[in-house]
Parts: C-alpha cells; sequence; structure tokens
C-alpha cells in the first residue's frame, strides 16, 4: 500500500485523456499558463510600485529638513 506506481499514474492519464478528450486538456493547460504567467506579471508590478514608493518616500525625507519639536521652539 505504499506509493503510486509508475502504472498507476499511466491509468489516470489514460482515464483523463479518455474523459475529457484531447482538445479539452490543451485549452485547460493553456488557460492555465496565461493564468499563471499573469500572475506573475501581477507580482512584478506591485514589487516595482513598492520599490518606487520606498524609493521615493526616502528621497522626500533627505529633501526635507528634520522638523524641531514643538518644545525646541520655545522661547523662554
Amino acid at each position: 500500500m505504499g506509493g503510486f506506481s509508475i502504472w498507476h499514474w499511466l491509468i489516470v492519464l489514460l482515464v483523463v485523456v479518455l474523459l475529457f478528450g484531447t482538445k479539452k486538456l490543451r485549452n485547460v493547460g493553456s488557460d492555465l499558463g496565461s493564468a499563471i504567467r499573469s500572475f506573475r506579471k501581477g507580482l512584478q508590478e506591485d514589487e516595482s510600485t513598492e520599490k518606487k514608493q520606498i524609493d521615493d518616500a526616502s528621497n522626500r525625507g533627505s529633501e526635507t529638513p528634520a522638523q524641531k519639536s514643538p518644545s525646541e521652539t520655545r522661547n523662554d
């Protein structure tokens, strides 16, 4: 009762091909591939947007002088 042998997987593959047909399986494969590509593209865009926001924030922080706290600006 261990793992599945190669013959088990071949029989499962044959049954799936007989049930769905090669054309339907090809369409499912191409749809899955395009979904994965779209997901990766979305991740890359998100990372580049996040990096740009971090860069913008660090540039803004270095361009503006530090503000003094209200206790430092009081003239006693």
